[in-house]
């Protein structure tokens, strides 16, 4: 039976750019492209980084039962369509969706084993830099990012993994090693040594040991979202 990988982030925080490194270092896993309403931006393509259709489309694709997850983001429908699971199952892979929170839980719901990693900005401010430096949004649009992105963080307890993307390379190595420590785990098979210390260095990115770190990105959001976690 196939992995399911989820893998969160606020706008802005690199995860396209470290799940695009991961697919280049670790065979046998698909990438789910989701569907949206949303029109292409600058040189996206339609069936690379999303299927693009219209609002009917994709509320027939609802009636029809034919996601595993969607939501209303600013307007526009996104969602992951069920035949992606299908097909990596067929292939003997495991599967990668790249989803937000609204859709992370609904997956959780329906797939309660499946794998959950929360990429977070180092701080507000480097996250505000990166939106802005990529010039794709108006003021108005950045800010409601960076409003959304505080209400995302204050979710990250729910998430398996946490994963703080300050150093790309490195960061992406440790979303390797959740990858591949996640496959031994489930494995049952008997671990090596080297296997072993490859569970230990991703366990460092589990939810309990990650707390103490997220505390400071949670407060460069909100200071009273640290309360209580």
């Amino acid at each position: 039976m196939s992995i399911v990988y989820i893998v969160s982030a606020p706008s802005g925080s690199g995860k396209s750019t470290l799940v695009n490194e991961l697919l280049k270092m670790v065979r046998h896993l698909d990438f789910s492209i989701s569907y949206t309403t949303r029109p292409p931006r600058g040189s996206e393509q339609n069936g690379k980084e999303y299927f693009f259709v219209s609002r009917e489309e994709f509320e027939a694709m609802i009636a029809r039962d034919e996601f595993l997850e969607h939501a209303d983001v600013f307007g526009n429908y996104y969602g992951t369509a069920r035949r992606f699971l299908r097909e990596a199952e067929a292939r003997g892979n495991d599967l990668l969706l790249d989803i937000d929170v609204q859709g992370a839980r609904q997956i959780k719901q329906k797939i309660p084993e499946a794998v959950s990693i929360f990429i977070l900005p180092p701080d507000r401010e480097k996250l505000e830099w990166r939106l802005r430096n990529r010039g794709l949004d108006s003021e108005a649009v950045i800010r409601r990012r960076l409003d959304t992105a505080r209400r995302e963080i204050e979710n990250y307890s729910k998430y398996d993994y946490i994963l703080v993307n300050n150093l790309l390379e490195q960061s992406a190595d440790e979303l390797k090693d959740i990858v591949l420590a996640e496959r031994l785990r489930q494995s049952g098979a008997e671990l090596s040594g080297e296997e072993k210390q490859l569970i230990e260095t991703a366990q460092a990115c589990r939810l309990e040991q990650a707390r103490e770190r997220v505390q400071p990105i949670l407060a460069s959001f909100n200071p009273q979202a640290v309360k209580g976690t």
